[in-house]
């Protein structure tokens, strides 16, 4: 078990890897997967049931992530890499051509970690409903989590998803939003109005809701705690974690600018002075 002062550092590590592999590529969306970094992070150092050495597609015998926002592959690949699932050097790699690292998540190459592929916005959902239904049958005790966003939320598939997952009792489903109120082009509430009305939307479609700070380790480590108590009680579970596009750098945070924009080499560099590096770099 970590405390939650060495998953804050992890975090922080996280987004240097972020920030170097978009900056390196002149590619990639670092806003999201900056503010998705700290309950991602808790969840693959702490929560999730996973294995490496022991970890197939099928999924068997282990929890399993899909990430239904398929574009935050930075976050994605930093926490796989972090946790040995391939070397940290790889991250070097990402969107190079050939490389297994590609800008939406792909399992055509194989990628250890991966069990699907995604970036067809609301598409993961599905997928990980299917998945907790397969264990279900298998009885298997092992949670599917999934992490979705808030303007990948105004996609219709999401909630034909919700209806599904409610209709089947999967309660061995935990979803994540990273609610940080920012999509490509605008703000959620500009775009589509989707806004506050995501926790009563969720309740309204038969889901356990929850919604915690998405950059206090505490509450995040305290919602993932509660999620895993309603096991058993026929619900799937959705966490709402409020955050920030693009946390942990000032000129970053807040604004759907960063969403698939990559940072200059002095950008990166400003961006390094302001995270620890705690694991090193790659």
């Amino acid at each position: 078990m970590k405390s939650t002062k060495e998953l804050e550092l992890i975090a922080s590590q996280v987004r240097r890897d972020i920030v170097r592999m978009v900056s390196l590529a002149n590619s990639g969306h670092p806003g999201g997967s900056m503010s998705s970094a700290d309950f991602l992070t808790a969840l693959y150092f702490q929560v999730m049931d996973h294995n490496p050495e022991t970890w197939t597609r099928e999924g068997h015998g282990q929890d399993v992530f899909i990430l239904s926002a398929g574009h935050l592959t930075p976050v994605y690949y930093s926490l796989l890499a972090r946790t040995g699932y391939f070397p940290v050097a790889d991250l070097g790699t990402f969107r190079r051509f050939g490389s297994p690292l590609q800008g939406h998540p792909s399992v055509r190459k194989g990628l250890k970690g991966v069990t699907q592929a995604s970036g067809s916005l609301g598409q993961g959902l599905s997928a990980a409903a299917g998945i907790a239904l397969g264990k279900k049958i298998d009885k298997e005790e092992k949670t599917v989590y999934v992490m979705c966003g808030d303007g990948e939320s105004e996609e219709g598939q999401i909630w034909e998803a919700a209806m599904f997952a409610a209709h089947h009792g999967l309660d061995n489903l935990i979803a994540m939003t990273d609610w940080n109120g920012q999509q490509i082009d605008g703000t959620t509430i500009d775009v589509a109005g989707n806004g506050d009305l995501l926790k009563a939307k969720w309740e309204a479609f038969g889901w356990n809701t929850i919604v915690a700070d998405g950059h206090d380790m505490t509450a995040i480590l305290d919602a993932f705690a509660k999620a895993k108590a309603l096991r058993g009680g026929g619900k799937p579970v959705m966490i709402l974690f409020k955050t920030d596009m693009g946390h942990g750098v000032d000129f970053m945070a807040g604004t759907c600018k960063w969403h698939g924009k990559a940072p200059s080499a002095d950008q990166c560099s400003a961006a390094m002075g302001q995270l620890s590096e705690t694991l090193g770099d790659f």
